[in-house]
C-alpha cells in the first residue's frame, strides 16, 4: 500500500514539456497567460478568504524579467512564474508553500510548487559551472546555457530518504532535531549520497542519527520539497533491536511511541508532529490509520 494524498505532489495541468523551446508558441501564450509571482523567499500572492487561492496578474501587467512557463490548464490557460517583489494585489498577503501547500487546490497547489522550485533553482545557479560565465535563461525558464562553451544546465533535485521507523512491539520512532523547539519531533531523514541506492540511504541514515539497523525497506511515495530544492522519497522500515544512541550532532532526543501512546501526547499537546504540507505527517497517519490531532504547522 503507498501513501495516497500528498500536499505538494499534485498538480491538475500540463507542462507542455514539448513547447519550451519554441519561442513563438511561447510568446503567444504569454499574451493570454496568468503570471505568478515569487519573491525572493519563495512567498506568492495569496487570497485567504474562504477559499485559499494564489493571485495571479496578467501577462501586462507583470514585472519586467525572467519568465517561467509553468503549464496550461484543461482550458487551455497558460501559466508563467515571474521572479520578482511582489505586487500589490488588493485581498492578499505574502504566503509560502509550508503555510498554504495543504490548502490550495490540485492545481494551483501544483503550480505554486514549480513556480517555487524554478525560482529558488535560478537565484542560485546562475553562473556556469565548468567556466564561471553568466548563463543565459533557455526554454522558457527550464535550461540555464553558457554561451561559452554551450552547456546546458538543468534544475537540480537533492533526492533525500524520509523513513517511518517500527519496532516489533508496533511502535513508531519519533525525533527531535538539535535546534528545534521542545515538543516539536518527526520521523527521520536525509540525503542520499553519491553511489548510494535510496534503500541504502535509510539503512545508513536511521543507524548514523538513532543507532539504530533496520530492515524490511519498503518504499509508499514520494513529493517534491522546493525548499530550496529536495525530492522527498518516503519509506517505511522496522527494527527487531529498538536499542538507541543518538547522535548528538543530529539528534536532541527520540523515543518510541504506541498508537495509543502517540495520540494521547498529541492530544495533550505534549507532541507537536509535522504539519499536513510534509510526506512526514501522511507517513505517520499512514501508519497511525488516521488523522492526527496537533501540529507544527499547516
Amino acid at each position: 500500500m503507498t501513501l495516497g494524498w500528498l500536499a505538494l505532489a499534485r498538480g491538475a495541468f500540463d507542462r507542455v514539456a514539448e513547447r519550451r523551446r519554441d519561442e513563438d508558441w511561447v510568446a503567444a501564450a504569454w499574451a493570454g497567460s496568468r503570471v505568478l509571482v515569487v519573491d525572493e523567499r519563495g512567498r506568492v500572492p495569496v487570497r485567504m478568504d474562504d477559499r485559499v487561492e494564489l493571485a495571479f496578474v496578467a501577462s501586462r501587467e507583470a514585472p519586467k524579467g525572467a519568465r517561467y512557463l509553468l503549464g496550461v490548464d484543461e482550458d487551455k490557460i497558460a501559466y508563467f512564474a515571474v521572479p520578482s517583489a511582489l505586487p500589490e494585489v488588493q485581498g492578499t498577503e505574502p504566503a509560502d508553500l509550508r503555510r498554504v501547500g495543504a490548502l490550495l487546490d490540485d492545481l494551483h497547489s501544483g503550480l505554486m510548487t514549480q513556480a517555487t522550485a524554478l525560482a529558488f533553482w535560478h537565484a542560485t545557479h546562475r553562473f556556469c559551472p565548468r567556466c564561471g560565465s553568466e548563463t543565459k535563461v533557455i526554454a522558457a525558464g527550464h535550461v540555464r546555457v553558457c554561451p561559452q562553451d554551450g552547456a546546458e544546465q538543468y534544475p537540480r533535485l537533492d533526492p533525500a530518504v524520509i523513513m517511518l521507523v517500527e519496532d516489533g512491539d508496533e511502535r513508531v520512532l519519533l525525533a527531535r532535531g538539535t535546534g528545534w523547539p521542545e515538543r516539536r519531533a518527526s520521523v527521520l531523514a536525509g540525503f542520499v549520497e553519491p553511489g548510494e541506492s535510496l534503500e541504502q540511504a535509510v539503512v545508513r541514515e536511521v543507524y548514523e542519527e538513532v543507532g539504530v539497523r533496520v530492515e524490511d525497506v519498503r518504499y509508499l511515495g514520494s513529493q517534491p520539497w522546493p525548499l530550496p530544492q529536495s525530492l522527498m522519497l518516503g519509506f517505511v522500515c522496522r527494527t527487531s533491536d529498538p536499542a538507541l544512541t543518538l547522535d548528538p550532532a543530529e539528534i536532541a532526543e527520540a523515543q518510541w511511541y504506541s498508537r495509543e501512546e502517540l495520540k494521547a501526547a498529541t492530544l495533550a499537546g505534549d507532541l507537536l508532529v509535522p504539519g499536513k504540507v510534509s510526506i512526514a505527517r501522511q507517513l505517520l497517519e499512514h501508519w497511525y490509520g488516521g488523522e492526527l490531532p496537533g501540529s507544527w504547522g499547516l
